[in-house]
């Protein structure tokens, strides 16, 4: 079925993209999820396909949610959350400000 084939390749390629964003090796991932060393390279080769459940504690090590895993319209969805965090913190009159800076950088 060819739309399975194209959900295995973006999985994989999402994956693959998204942990090397947090800098980590698939071996060291695939350990800190509870699997065997081999687990995430084997998703990211198409060899296998992880459960809900995995999935599920894929995207928390990743630091992000289900949403953000698909949501291929943001490239790094944990620094995007890391800068909302962030901005929590600031005054109304220094949101205005990285409001300003970020228009500028769109328009450039």
């Amino acid at each position: 079925m060819v739309f399975d084939i194209q959900y295995e390749d973006f999985f994989a390629t999402r994956l693959a993209n998204l942990r090397e964003q947090k800098g980590v090796s698939a071996r060291e991932m695939s350990l800190a999820i509870g699997q065997n060393e081999s687990y995430i390279n084997r998703i990211e080769n198409k060899k296998t396909f992880p459960s809900m459940q995995s999935f599920f504690y894929i995207c928390e090590y990743l630091s992000i949610t289900p949403k953000d895993f698909f949501d291929t319209d943001t490239a790094n969805p944990q620094l995007i959350d890391d800068i909302v965090q962030e901005l929590h913190q600031l005054s109304d009159e220094q949101l205005r400000m990285i409001l300003h800076i970020a228009s500028e950088f769109k328009h450039k």
